[in-house]
Order: structure tokens, then C-alpha cells, then sequence
């Protein structure tokens, strides 16, 4: 495995970097030629271009793209996607660049990327006085006895994840979210569906171990976050996908009313409450139970359902980040 440093550099001299498009994401398809377009002027070149219009078949694509053991992977797409990409470029000597594509964008935002699209790109001229730089971040790992994809011994990689863990109203959320209002509204769409959905959704009980000692809440919704972003609002000024840290948190207890003010507060002083106060459960590994069994989202896919063990690799990821991004 080279260093950070090592691996900018074969980057920056000419290594093999490959793209991959997901032209199915809420901007990939609006986007997809303008992206090619700047990612050209950028004098940014690729071995191989994906163009994904199937992501049903991201796995067996990135299969095709280890194949070409390449330096760099660029990423357009949404959370999913970029939630694929790290399931696969975790514990390799590969970087990871993103072109944020998706509706929430909350692993890009709290990679601290720009939005914009030339931003993005700007970002991944490594070696440019305006561009990025190698750092190395932490991921998640999931294990449920019940996920579909964490099947048999030796697909560890299976049970990574980028972002966040959700257990509660937001997995029902986002099965029933309609496709063309997220395209439309955008974030609104997934707070609209939510609003239409609390008044049939029961609350359920948690039961959070942490280091031999468990605690016991009544929630709607339980939120187990590697990076620093929910809903694209930052959940804590402090959280970082390289603090070494999961933050579990609730949104308000077993009354409706009060995951809806929650859910305001969180918008609202989400950037300047901190990891340290009582809201927040930090640890580097947590055991979830939940009565009644629950459905769980893993980065915006169901996966499985409760009791589940989520732990934190440090440092396990290669990504291409602005020079302000602060690596640790």
C-alpha cells in the first residue's frame, strides 16, 4: 500500500484513473455531457468511462474497474453510488474522487466538496494550486443476520458503508418517496413524504450496548452516523468521516410532535451543536436491538432488519478532498 503522498503523486503524473457516471442519479443525466465536458478542459484523462444506466448492475461494474487497477476512481452519482464505490475502493490503493450527483449529497458535503459541478472538478486537478489532495477517511461496517448482501464468509466488503445507518421512520421513507418528486424537489421531497407518513408510524424501543453497558430509549427515528451529514443538513459542527467516531443519536422520543421539532432543531442547530453533548452517543462500535424488529437503512438501501452490530474502520478509505479538509 503507497502513502497518501505517494499515490497524489502517481495520480498527478499521469496514473490510470477511470470514471464512472451514474446517469440515472436526480443531476447524472441532466449533467453527464457538461461533466465530461469540464472533466476535458480539466486535462483530466480516463482509461475507461462508465456510463451507468442500470444500478442494479454498480457491483458488477466496479468488478470491471478493479480489473483495470487503476489509481483513481471519479464517481458521479448519489449517495448510492458513492456508497458502492466505498463498499469496493475500502482497504485499497485506490482514491476515490466524487462528482456529486445526487439529491443529498451527504457523503460529498462532508468531504467538504463543492456542489457545484466545476467545483467537483476543480478539486480532483491534484497538484493545482485550486485543487485537492489525497487524505484518508474512515468508513462503517454493518452486520445483520438478515442482510441479503452480507451472505457467506469472505464478503466482508459487503458490509461497508460510507454514511449513516437509519433505523425508524426514514426507512419508510425512503421506500416510499415518489421518484419524480425527489427528481422535482429535490431534499423537500424526502421531508414532504416524511410529513405525510408520521401520523401512521409507531414509535419502537432501542436498545443501545455500548462497551458492556446498554441503555434503553422510545423513539421514531435512531440514526448511526460515520459522516458528518443527514438529510444534506450537517448533524454536529465537530462530526467528520475522520474523527474515528459513530454518532448514535434519536430524533425526539415516542411522540409524533416531538419527532417533527426535532427534526426542525436538527436542521436548524445541527452546525453548531457538538459531538459532546447529550444528544450524541460516540463510539467506535455499538450493538442495536429494537422491539419490535426493524428494517434498517444503510446508506439509503434496505439491508436487513434489527439486532444489528455496527463498528468503525479508521482511516480505511482514499478519497480526493479540498487542501481546507482537515485529515487526520
Amino acid at each position: 500500500m503507497r502513502s497518501k503522498t505517494e499515490l497524489e503523486s502517481a495520480i498527478r503524473t499521469g496514473g490510470r484513473a477511470v470514471l464512472v457516471i451514474n446517469s440515472r442519479s436526480r443531476r447524472g443525466r441532466r449533467l453527464y455531457a457538461s461533466a465530461r465536458r469540464l472533466l476535458d478542459e480539466a486535462g483530466l484523462e480516463f482509461a475507461r468511462v462508465f456510463p451507468v444506466t442500470d444500478p442494479g448492475r454498480l457491483r458488477e461494474l466496479f468488478a470491471d474497474v478493479l480489473a483495470l487497477e487503476p489509481d483513481l476512481v471519479v464517481v458521479g452519482g448519489g449517495d448510492g453510488t458513492v456508497a458502492e464505490a466505498v463498499g469496493n475502493l475500502a482497504h485499497r490503493d485506490i482514491a476515490l474522487g466524487v462528482l456529486p450527483l445526487g439529491t443529498t449529497n451527504n457523503f460529498a458535503r462532508s468531504l467538504e466538496l463543492p456542489l457545484d459541478l466545476p467545483g467537483a472538478v476543480r478539486t480532483l486537478r491534484l497538484g493545482d494550486p485550486a485543487g485537492g489532495k489525497v487524505a484518508d477517511v474512515d468508513v462503517g461496517w454493518f452486520d445483520s443476520t438478515d442482510d441479503p448482501r452480507g451472505e457467506g464468509p469472505g464478503d466482508d466488503r459487503a458490509h461497508l458503508f460510507a454514511n449513516m445507518v437509519s433505523i425508524g421512520l426514514s426507512v419508510h421513507v425512503a421506500g416510499k418517496v415518489p421518484h419524480l418528486l425527489k427528481r422535482y424537489a429535490g431534499r423537500a421531497a424526502y421531508g414532504l413524504t416524511a410529513a405525510g407518513l408520521l401520523p401512521r408510524h409507531p414509535p419502537f424501543t432501542a436498545r443501545i450496548t455500548i462497551d458492556g453497558e446498554t441503555s434503553e430509549l422510545t423513539t421514531h427515528q435512531l440514526n448511526i452516523a460515520n459522516g458528518a451529514h443527514h438529510s444534506g443538513t450537517r448533524i454536529a459542527r465537530d462530526a467528520s468521516p475522520d474523527d474515528r467516531l459513530l454518532a448514535v443519536y434519536r430524533l425526539g422520543d415516542g411522540r409524533r410532535l416531538r419527532l417533527a421539532s426535532a427534526t426542525a432543531r436538527h436542521v436548524l442547530t445541527g452546525p453548531r451543536r457538538s459531538l459532546a453533548e447529550d444528544a450524541f452517543l460516540t463510539t467506535d462500535r455499538v450493538e442495536i436491538e429494537t422491539d419490535p424488529p426493524l428494517r434498517v437503512d444503510v446508506d439509503g438501501e434496505i439491508r436487513g432488519r434489527t439486532p444489528v452490530t455496527i463498528r468503525l474502520r479508521g482511516n480505511a478509505l482514499r478519497v480526493v478532498v479540498p487542501q481546507t479538509f482537515v485529515d487526520t
